[in-house]
């Protein structure tokens, strides 16, 4: 792909000249319009495996790197930020809510048709969230993240952005999973389709998850991300310290524990209510 390979030279020069300031420029405009149209992606599953497209990534933090502050302010509403990345632009024909109270989201994303936007949230750059999702007030869809189908995305949870390291997988969650509130997901985890985290669950890279079905300990790798696996149902739990001190004084540290996988009953409380739509 010929965008790719500009991307990635205009990328790798940290001088560039005027005329080459301006291509590159239409450069990364070209690839935010694919962005925007779900056309390229910052990460892709591929054989069965979530792979980070790099030179997407590349190309935002090139968005970043020549942009120049611009005043973007409606009225009393004061908004400065780069001049490569601008609100994106929803139309009514998009298909997309976008309840009143201070929602944003920025150029350069992918938002299906029939998703919902409760106001506060936010989406950031590079982010994918496919169709019938629902991002609930104070939620946050971070740079890169990519979200499926059918998400329940509640209030005040976090999905953390990766654009660094570069060939780092962002956050993933697939088809179909509930997020409970105040939920944070962040580190590239993986969440397999229709699985319930839990409100108040916090999921890192460096989290163990204890998986108290399968007598699983699910852990980040050199090599592998973390990966909730499909249709597990995990909740916000606890773990003794085995240290001398620890014992002593009867502490404990924080853990996510799955507690069972996804059933009728799970699929009855997590449904999301028609009648939003």
């Amino acid at each position: 792909m010929s965008l790719q390979k500009d991307i990635e030279r205009y990328f790798s020069n940290k001088e560039l000249n005027k005329k080459d300031t301006a291509k590159a420029l239409a450069a990364f405009g070209e690839m935010v319009n694919l962005l925007n149209k779900g056309e390229v992606r910052s990460a892709e599953k591929r054989e069965g495996n979530w792979h980070a497209n790099e030179w997407v990534k590349k190309g935002i933090l090139l968005g970043f790197r020549l942009g120049k502050i611009e005043n973007f302010s409606v009225e009393q509403f004061k908004f400065y930020d780069k001049h490569t990345l601008p609100l994106k632009s929803i139309k009514r024909n998009d298909g997309v809510r976008i309840v009143p109270g201070g929602s944003s989201i920025r150029n350069g994303c992918y938002v299906g048709k029939g998703v919902i936007c409760m106001p506060p949230m936010y989406i950031n750059i590079g982010a994918y969230v496919d169709d019938n999702s629902l991002i609930d007030s104070h939620a946050l869809v971070g740079s890169c993240a990519q979200l499926g189908k059918n998400i329940h995305l509640s209030a005040a949870a976090q999905i953390g952005g990766v654009l660094e390291p570069i060939n780092s997988v962002p956050v993933i969650i697939e088809d179909d999973v509930m997020i409970g509130g105040n939920c944070g997901i962040y580190e590239g985890t993986i969440v397999s389709r229709r699985a319930v985290i839990g409100a108040g669950c916090v999921i890192t890279g460096s989290t163990p998850v204890y998986d108290s079905v399968k007598g699983k300990i699910y852990k980040k790798t050199k090599d592998e991300p973390l990966v909730i696996p499909e249709g597990a149902v995990v909740v916000a739990g606890s773990r003794p310290l085995k240290s001398e001190f620890g014992i002593e004084k009867s502490l404990s540290i924080y853990t996510p524990v799955i507690i069972k996988y996804r059933d009728e009953k799970t699929d009855a409380a997590t449904a999301l209510e028609e009648s939003l739509r």
